[in-house]
Order: structure tokens, then sequence, then C-alpha cells
């Protein structure tokens, strides 16, 4: 139905025009079902029969009502002939209207319209220009070259006092190896010399020998402490008797 009606909001049909000839002989029984299948389920939407039994074939022109169909519900249409006979030169017009207040918004004289909110006032915005700026054109201004001349004395003044802090550096620097290197030979003269002093108490000797066991023992049994046999009896005895009193009971 997109191809047979525009495509707009709010569009429904209330009508169906359609023609034909039936092409058929008196006698023979003919039904005709002119019809549009139901896009939103099943069946159809539009169903219209005209039964040319008996009848003899002619041309027929139908205007049939419907409801304000909207145009969502509309399926493919067709001609289907049922019996002996068949139809020719077919032709189907539907009528619709458009609900111009479909969409609210639409008109402002529809039900429900909202009017649109105002945008907001743009607040003036003021540019800035640096060329206005006192601080900018006096950084643009062209620099004084007697003031340039003396910032050139000056960074060369910085140049001469910086390279004389660094040979002087260099001087301290080399004059605080020598120093350390005579201190170390001093100290590795000093280390050599205290060998010599230690080399007596090395090679000195200590009398020593061989010290021999002077104490012996003899060969003999220690008998049993009765005392301490005495005493473990006793124990096993009352050790027993606890045990043979959790049975008595």
């Amino acid at each position: 139905m997109s191809q047979v009606l525009p495509n707009a909001a709010g569009l429904s049909v209330n009508g169906v025009v359609y023609q034909y000839t039936a092409v058929k002989e008196t006698e023979d029984d003919m039904i005709v079902y002119v019809q549009n299948e139901n896009a939103e389920g099943n069946g159809y939407i539009f169903r219209e029969v005209d039964d040319w039994s008996g009848l003899p074939g002619e041309s027929i022109n139908k205007l049939v009502s419907v409801n304000n169909i909207p145009i969502g519900a509309w399926g493919d249409g067709s001609i289907e002939v049922e019996g002996t006979g068949s139809v020719e030169d077919p032709n189907v017009i539907y009528t619709y209207k458009i609900d111009r207040c479909y969409d609210p918004q639409a008109d402002p004289s529809c039900p429900g319209y909202v009017p649109p909110i105002e945008p907001p006032e743009i607040e003036a915005i003021d540019i800035y220009d640096a060329l206005s700026d006192d601080a900018v054109r006096e950084a643009l201004d062209e620099t004084d070259p007697e003031l340039y001349d003396r910032d050139k004395k000056r960074q060369r003044k910085t140049e001469e006092n910086s390279e004389q802090r660094l040979e002087n550096a260099l001087a301290a620097t080399e004059n605080a190896l020598t120093l350390a290197l005579l201190v170390t030979q001093d100290a590795m003269i000093q280390s050599m010399s205290r060998v010599e002093q230690l080399n007596p108490y090395y090679q000195a000797d200590i009398p020593g020998g061989v010290y021999r066991e002077t104490v012996s023992l003899p060969k003999t049994n220690i008998p049993d402490n009765k005392d301490g046999l005495r005493n473990g009896l006793a124990q096993q005895i009352l050790h027993e008797k606890m045990v043979q009193s959790q049975y008595s009971k």
C-alpha cells in the first residue's frame, strides 16, 4: 500500500472504489472477492464479495465505505475469482483523509498543542583586542639600542667571571689531588715499616708438648639401688589399685 497511497502521518482510508468486468455465462457460478490483507494481523482488513452466480457477465462500479482505517493496517490488495469465469479491466481506488492534528505540534490550532520554548537570549560577548592593550603595545615597541648594548656588556662580564671561577676551581682541584697523592704515599711507606716491626713476634717459639692421661678407673659393676626399686614397686601397686577402682563401682 505504500506504493498506492502517500506515506503521511495521520492518513486513514475511508472508502474503496473498484470496478471490473465479469466475463461468464449466465448459468455458471462465479464469486469475486475484492480484498486487502491485514498488515497488523491475520486475515483481511477489507473484503468485499460479489456473487455472480446465475447472472450474466457485465461491468460493475462499486463504492464501499470503511471506518477511517489507518494506512498502517492496510496490506497488499487482490481480486480473487471463485468458480467459472474471469475478471477483466479491474481498477481499485482508495479514498482517504489526513488528520492534520495527528501530531498536535503540526498546527497551533490542534488540541494538545504545546507552544515551543523560546530560545534564551544570547549575551553579548566582549572580544578582547590584544592590539589595543597598552601592555601589549609596550612589549611590541622597539628596544632602545643603548639598553641592548648595556645588556650585552653585562652578559660578557658575567661570562668572563664564570670562566675565571672555572679556572680557579680546576686549579684547586689539581692541588687537592696532588696533596692527596702525597698523603697516600706517606701512608703506604708507614705501613711497610710496620711489617718489619711485627716480624719478631711471628718468629718467637712457645715451648709445648703432649700431656698424657694419668688417672684411670677400675672396671666394676654398679649395683641397683634397692630403695629406688622398692619405691617404683609401690607406685606400680598404687597405680593398679586406682585403675581397678574404676571397674569396681
